[in-house]
């Protein structure tokens, strides 16, 4: 990879993410992206590095793009400072000098769906005449079990357990679990598998449909495959165009059909009761009947 051949180091950052911090080869490359931007302005003298320099940097790249994107910036600035000062290669805690990214937790609305433009969506992919089966069983898995684009991407046919219908995942930290399989989301598996997969010795589900035939090189081609059939479906005020979509509206489903908090988080595989509990905010309807008048109202 060109970043470990610029900066010698990353190689050995490569390889304490994935042994001793458990990573997945996925979340290791942004790490390593984030690097490669961030080392011009650091610099490869390692025990020159101060607290001044570590602000300095954060304080530029603040000026250059949004909380969301210099909170997981300074994720890995953090991530590398510890690796150097356990290494002995800068002195200990330049970690607790970068300040911390003030964004609200959990203040915006979560972007989804309606239900009936859900369906449109998955029904878009009758229009196709190549892919409309893969695309179709990828849609239905990011609207029924709300996976996310990488679990979609990562899916290995020894993950399909046809016999109990379950599906296996491994989720952020190389966490391991087991979902059902709903009968419509199998169907169209079981489909894609039988009469429009290529017939190749690849262990992944989804494969490119032009050859050579390979596995998502990226879970950004899952998000393609939404924008696509948005556009298909003529929904063009989509909050949003990514695989991340298609999870939210799931999770939204799911709450207002009567599923517990409790429930939708073991779906969607949350740590915390709080990210799913950020869903809850969209049922307007049960919100009106427990709103309080606003003070400013009553009479004194």
């Amino acid at each position: 990879m060109k970043v470990a051949s610029s900066y010698p180091l990353l190689d050995d950052y490569r390889n304490w993410l994935r042994i001793h911090r458990g990573l997945s080869e996925r979340t290791i490359a942004r790490h390593l992206r984030h690097l490669h931007k961030l080392l011009p302005e650091l610099g490869t003298a390692t025990h020159d590095y101060d607290a001044a320099l570590v602000r300095n940097v954060v304080r530029e790249w603040r000026e250059r793009t949004g909380p969301a994107d210099l909170r997981t910036i300074t994720s890995t600035l953090r991530s590398y400072l510890r690796f150097l000062a356990g290494a002995g290669l800068c002195r200990p805690n330049l970690d607790h000098a970068i300040p911390p990214v003030v964004q609200w937790r959990l203040s915006s609305l979560p972007r989804y769906l309606a239900a009936a433009d859900l369906e449109r969506v998955v029904a878009s992919c009758d229009q196709l005449t190549r892919g409309r089966l893969r695309d179709r069983a990828i849609l239905l898995l990011l609207a029924r079990l709300g996976l996310r684009a990488g679990d979609v991407a990562g899916l290995r046919l020894s993950d399909l357990d046809w016999t109990s219908g379950m599906l296996r995942l491994s989720g952020k930290a190389r966490r391991q679990v087991r979902l059902p399989l709903p009968q419509d989301v199998g169907d169209a598996i079981l489909a894609y598998i039988e009469l429009e997969r290529p017939r190749v010795d690849q262990e992944a589900v989804f494969l490119m449909m032009v050859a050579p035939y390979r596995s998502f090189s990226q879970s950004s081609h899952v998000s393609t495959i939404v924008a696509l059939a948005l556009k298909r479906a003529g929904i063009s005020d989509a909050p949003s165009t990514g695989a991340s979509l298609l999870r939210h509206s799931a999770a939204t489903s799911m709450l207002r059909s009567g599923a517990t908090l409790e429930a939708v988080g073991t779906v969607l595989r949350h740590r915390s009761l709080d990210m799913t509990a950020h869903y809850a905010k969209v049922d307007i309807a049960m919100l009106e009947q427990i709103a309080q008048p606003w003070p400013g109202e009553l009479a004194c």
